[in-house]
């Protein structure tokens, strides 16, 4: 793995964005016209599941879903880089309330020429997820 890829360079700048809860920082790594799809299809987040699109749209994402967490923490264990793009392998553990939900899944980000990351997707299973649900004490 090297960071010379600039597919995996704007994803691991996305991740330590959403670490530090920095919204700005995050919104700024995007094209204009990029978009997200977190989960890809139909979900709470998206019900009509054609994901969000366009700044606008991807900074409501934020509100209703990285902002109401107290804690994101990538666990990646494998990633893939071809082109413009990079899949990561593993899963993102989110904790809200003192609860705790694992989302294992294929986590794909692609870049423009210019290197702004035009799409986030993001394949995993709501109801998988949701059965790893569980209470964590306060740290």
């Amino acid at each position: 793995m090297t960071d010379a890829d600039p597919a995996r360079a704007v994803a691991e700048a996305s991740r330590k964005a959403v670490r530090a809860k920095d919204k700005d920082a995050w919104l700024a790594l995007f094209a204009e016209d990029g978009w997200v799809e977190d989960p890809v299809g139909p979900s709470g987040f998206d019900p009509d599941g054609r994901g969000h699109h366009g700044r606008d749209e991807i900074a409501a994402f934020w509100d209703k879903a990285i902002a109401l967490a107290d804690t994101i923490e990538f666990d990646y264990t494998d990633s893939f880089a071809c082109g413009r793009e990079v899949a990561y392998t593993g899963a993102i553990r989110t904790t809200v309330a003192g609860t705790r939900i694992d989302a294992e899944g294929v986590f794909v980000y692609r870049v423009d020429p210019e290197g702004r990351l035009m799409s986030l997707r993001a394949f995993w299973e709501v109801d998988r997820a949701m059965a790893t649900a569980r209470t964590i004490a306060p740290q």
